[in-house]
């Protein structure tokens, strides 16, 4: 099993994925108040796994969302590997 921590005293290795959750708060948690925990459940869900994965796009992808590269990705895998 190998660790998946930061490096000793590098701050940059978790920029990315704290990043990403203030992104999350900003745009769907802070101010909300959920009714239960399901509810909250539910809403990160949605967020994360419908809006974020397949519609959100993002600058750092060419304007795609997390699915539409990782589907480009894979079929450029597919074509090197016939080329």
């Amino acid at each position: 099993m190998t660790c998946s921590m930061s490096r000793k005293g590098n701050c940059w290795d978790n920029a990315p994925t704290e990043s990403g959750f203030n992104r999350f708060k900003n745009e769907r948690i802070h101010g909300v108040r959920y009714a239960s925990h399901a509810e909250m459940k539910s809403e990160v869900f949605e967020y994360i796994e419908v809006f974020y994965n397949r519609k959100r796009q993002h600058s750092t992808q060419d304007y795609k969302s997390p699915m539409e590269f990782l589907d480009d990705w894979n079929q450029q895998q597919k074509e090197r590997l016939v080329a």
